[in-house]
């Protein structure tokens, strides 16, 4: 269908330029004719899989959402959805600003992997390096600890160690400092995997002890700005002061949701979810990991961050009627998921009743976020579909 597509879209426009050439009229070079029947298709598919999008979105009864879909440099689809807020006629675009949670993560490990391309730091640093008062049940374990441990999910300590203390607006340096001495250690560092929230912000104490700036301010002057990431934040006086802004919603039955408040948890962990961005800014994000922006993250940093570090077979299943148990694993801030012989780049996020997802394939160049302002069923089936049109469809 493609090929004959192809042809007959070849032969009506060399007809036309024949009967109607014009003043100004030239030959139309065969390179000249591809990347539209290219751009064609990859329009048809983005379409196809927006019409998927915008069906679940009522059908699951989302109350607000934001789409983007990349090819390499080119936005193939964006487009906000719903309301900003339930009940009012404003509805969001590309340029409203969501909470993006434990997306947040993926940046952590990229923005550490441009201070090991600049040479600032190693990911074989050790914690104590940096953080000499860091302290573990095991006093030997925590002085092996490095970086690479920290944004792996590796460093022995159970499974969301003392998220709960986050979520009481507890800082990351006083739990450190009081709580983690007594944590248990549950296991090697480097082959041990428990998904933390506080382990891995140690990385914001020291990226600054490093540089002398701190975490959000490397975040918007590495990140955030070089990409023209414009509405993306790390702090909740951000969001409050952003007009253009969509709170979370909690249903209250009968088919309705109502706007609930933003919350200023997890500001205290930037790190683990405290990113705002809107769906514009995700999208000049996901060229950057497409491997587009080598001024600001080289190919060979990029293969760093994404490389698959441990398993994650132990943890509950990330999408189990996608995938089997065994075909994810955790790199740094990223998880890697194997699709039936194709790499996968993925993360969610959920932080106060917001929802995002975000995955892409680097050897196919394509790559999908999905924001969501309610805790949707949608979340869970975005990603899968996605990949598996893209598999029909190329």
């Amino acid at each position: 269908m493609k090929i004959s597509f192809y042809w007959l879209f070849l032969s009506i426009g060399l007809s036309a330029c024949y009967f109607a050439p014009g003043p100004d009229f030239r030959p139309v070079p065969e390179e000249a004719v591809l990347p539209v029947r290219q751009a064609t298709w990859l329009d048809t598919f983005a379409q196809e899989y927006a019409r998927y999008f915008e069906e679940k979105i009522h059908l699951t009864n989302t109350p607000g959402a934001a789409l983007v879909i990349v090819k390499d440099t080119q936005i193939l689809f964006v487009k906000g959805y719903g309301p900003r807020v339930a009940g009012t006629q404003d509805s969001i675009n590309e340029q409203t600003v969501f909470r993006i949670g434990s997306l947040s993560k993926g940046f952590a490990g990229v923005l550490t992997g441009l201070l090991v391309q600049d040479g600032q730091l190693h990911w074989d640093d050790h914690v104590l390096e940096y953080c000499p008062d860091f302290r573990l049940r095991d006093p030997k374990q925590a002085a092996r600890l490095q970086l690479w441990h920290l944004l792996s999910h590796t460093t022995g300590l159970p499974y969301h160690a003392f998220t709960n203390l986050i979520e009481k607006d507890f800082s990351v340096p006083r739990i450190v400092e009081e709580y983690f001495p007594t944590a248990p250690v549950s296991g090697k560092e480097g082959e041990f995997y428990a998904y933390q929230n506080v382990a891995v912000c140690l990385i914001e104490e020291i990226v600054h002890q490093k540089t002398g700036k701190t975490y959000a301010d490397l975040l918007a002057e590495r990140i955030f700005a070089p990409l023209g990431m414009e509405h993306a934040s790390c702090d909740y006086h951000s969001l409050m002061s952003e007009p253009n802004k969509t709170p979370p919603h909690v249903p209250t039955g009968w088919g309705s949701w109502r706007a609930d408040k933003i919350s200023p948890h997890y500001y205290n962990a930037v790190a683990a979810g405290g990113i705002n961005a809107s769906i514009q800014d995700m999208g000049q994000w996901l060229v950057c990991l497409l491997g587009h922006h080598p001024e600001v993250a080289q190919a060979t940093t990029l293969d760093q961050v994404f490389r698959p570090v441990v398993k994650t077979d132990k943890e509950r299943r990330i999408f189990p009627r996608w995938l089997p148990r065994d075909a994810a694993s955790y790199a740094m801030g990223w998880r890697v998921l194997d699709d039936h012989g194709d790499t996968i780049i993925y993360h969610g996020g959920y932080v106060n009743g917001y929802k995002s997802e975000i995955a892409f394939n680097r050897k196919d160049g394509i790559g999908i976020c999905a924001l969501f302002n309610a805790a949707t069923p949608l979340a869970n089936d975005c990603i899968p579909t996605f990949f598996e049109k893209w598999k029909a469809a190329k």
